[in-house]
């Protein structure tokens, strides 16, 4: 809709419509960014859950591989003293041999896997005070995310009750808008928002810098209705 050349709208209006849309966009965007913080710090919070769920799952691994090594060696020392036994009741030599060779191979074997156990404790103590860092972690997260979330959701009253009150200043001065041109102002405001008004800034158009021609900038002045050339929108004083 072509804005009609002899509509009168003064710069103190559209001054004053511009400053209360571009409270309202900070405002809203303030209101927009509350729930995100709120989903960044919840995933701080999963973060460290997810930590600790693996310091324990790591724990448990390590118990599990060590319990099981502790069943072989168990195993193998009853085996051991079997043959023991059996070697009162060799029925010759090379049987007496080879059930002497059969231990020594299992004590040997033990030997080994104690050690390998002797670790698996180690790192099993290891791995437990890395849980109880974590557990620390996630409580310090968890603490500072409830903190977080009552600064936020307390912020956000304050912010809609300043939106709320911008908006019924806006209302107020959409009021004084002239008539001839409210319903095009309104479809302008509700498309593009602040950026549907500018200032001159320099002889050119705040909002995309084109620059004015000395007779637009006179009209402006002189308190007629005037748009950008290039960005279509309505030009101010500032």
């Amino acid at each position: 809709m072509a804005v009609d050349n002899k509509t009168q709208f003064e710069s103190a209006l559209l001054r004053r419509l511009h400053s209360l849309l571009l409270q309202i966009g900070d405002l809203e965007g303030q209101l927009d960014r509350g729930p995100r913080q709120i989903k960044a710090g919840e995933g701080v919070v999963q973060a460290s859950q997810d930590a600790l769920d693996q310091a324990k799952q790591a724990v448990k691994a390590a118990t599990l591989a060590c319990d099981e090594k502790q069943l072989q060696l168990k195993s193998r020392e009853d085996r051991i003293e079997n043959l023991k036994a059996k070697l009162n009741t060799a029925s010759s030599n090379k049987e007496f041999d080879l059930l002497k060779e059969q231990i020594a191979a299992d004590e040997q074997a033990n030997s080994v896997q104690s050690d390998e156990i002797f670790e698996g404790l180690e790192r099993i103590d290891e791995l437990q005070e890395a849980v109880v860092v974590a557990e620390r972690e996630l409580a310090e997260k968890t603490a500072e995310h409830k903190k977080r979330v009552e600064q936020v959701e307390n912020r956000m009253v304050v912010v809609q009750a300043d939106l709320d009150h911008v908006r019924n200043e806006l209302a107020k001065a959409e009021a004084e808008v002239p008539v001839a041109v409210r319903s095009e102002y309104k479809r302008l405001t509700e498309g593009r928002g602040d950026e549907a008004l500018a200032p001159i800034e320099d002889d050119s158009c705040g909002g995309c810098n084109q620059t004015l021609t000395t007779q637009m900038v006179d009209r402006v002045r002189l308190g007629f209705l005037t748009h950008c050339p290039a960005c279509s929108s309505w030009l101010y004083l500032p």
